[in-house]
């Protein structure tokens, strides 16, 4: 019982880790009205 709690809870956390935007960070909105750009942190 306690094996199976276990290896959900890696599970999940597996699974929490992995999903995430890839690459760097953009400024919102449309490509063509972003009057003001700035660089974001990476993390």
């Amino acid at each position: 019982m306690k094996l199976a709690l276990l290896a959900a809870a890696l599970l999940a956390c597996t699974m929490l880790a992995a999903c995430g935007k890839k690459g760097p960070p953009d400024p919102p909105g449309p490509a063509n009205e972003i009057t003001w750009p700035r660089v974001y942190p990476t993390h």
